[in-house]
């Protein structure tokens, strides 16, 4: 609730950071990403799934452009080894000129979340901040070095992520919790940021988004530039869309407190299983259990149904984000 009402701090230091640079680094990145990279112009972040030829997705990431050849991604920390591999494995077959640098030991992050998040930052000496619009970034002195500063975030929220060192997150961390006390500032860990990211309709990869999840799936259709040249996973999406998606990622609340956790199956009132639960908690804004499904789109629009150990409970598809900030 302090993310909600006044502003909590992450540390999300796990996640990974690979620097992506070289004359042909925007091509590359609309190759590899359905989003498109190359027109996003220096300081600017995109948001963007990365997909296999079959239109699964092999990572969900953000890309910020620092320069004309020079890209930082943000990365999964459980994909880290996994994506570095298939970068290197891209940037071969294409024969381009393009550098990719696994940098993730190299930066802390840390996240400053909520609506006192702005009014904090400035109070700490980031006053620039004042101007940077949601998914800009800029980079600010701090500490004796220079620390890149994003209006981004995974909560649905007004806020920031920092990227920096791991020296100067102490320090940065420290000025956060001291000068935030008044605004009301609470450290937060992972289990909260996972009930805020449902609250505001985020995927997680391996829940939201997968293998066998693609972005049209999910629902992330505004993130697939099927009008830009080939990119990975393109022909299979194109293909997907012509013929129809068989199943859509669908966002839910419940009655009563029990929760409906991953792998619980979604029935229709037949008590005919059309899809299974990917994500559930209970959310404390709203005070009730929520989650998220993958039913057959046939089924979305009729009434729906948890098997809570052959109970079946009814659901109500919810509009997102589920909490409005």
């Amino acid at each position: 609730k302090a993310v909600r009402t006044a502003a909590g701090l992450f540390d999300v230091s796990h996640m990974g950071e690979f620097l992506v640079t070289g004359v042909d680094a925007a091509l590359f990145l609309d190759k590899l990403l359905v989003n498109s990279i190359a027109g996003a112009p220096v300081g600017k972040a995109v948001y963007s799934p990365m997909c296999a030829s079959d239109g699964g997705v092999v990572d969900d990431l953000i890309v910020y452009r620092t320069g004309d050849e020079t890209f930082l991604v943000c990365v999964n920390a459980g994909n880290i080894e996994k994506d570095f591999g298939w970068f290197l494995k891209q940037s071969e077959r294409w024969n381009l000129d393009v550098q990719i640098e696994d940098h993730s030991d190299d930066y802390a992050l840390l996240a400053l979340q909520g609506p006192k998040a702005a009014a904090i930052m400035q109070a700490i000496g980031f006053e620039s901040i004042d101007t940077l619009k949601r998914f800009w970034h800029l980079l600010v002195p701090f500490a004796g070095e220079k620390v890149r500063v994003c209006r981004t975030g995974y909560t649905g929220e007004d806020g920031f992520e920092i990227y920096l060192s791991p020296k100067a997150a102490d320090a940065l961390a420290r000025e956060i919790i001291s000068k935030g006390e008044p605004f009301g500032v609470q450290l937060c860990g992972l289990g909260c940021r996972d009930s805020l990211r449902l609250e505001a309709g985020y995927p997680l990869y391996g829940h939201e988004l997968s293998d066998s999840i693609t972005p049209l799936e999910a629902s992330l259709d505004w993130t697939v530039k099927l009008q830009k040249d080939d990119f990975i996973g393109k022909n299979a999406l194109s293909e997907q869309l012509e013929n129809g998606i068989p199943r859509r990622v669908i966002h839910f609340k419940l009655e009563g407190r029990r929760i409906a956790r991953e792998g619980t199956p979604v029935v229709n009132a037949a008590g005919a299983g059309v899809g299974q639960v990917l994500s559930g908690t209970l959310s404390p804004m709203l005070g009730c259990p929520i989650g998220s499904a993958i039913v057959a789109t046939i089924a979305k629009d009729a009434p729906l149904f948890v098997d809570l150990r052959g109970n079946h409970i009814a659901l109500e598809v919810a509009t997102l984000p589920l909490h409005q900030a």
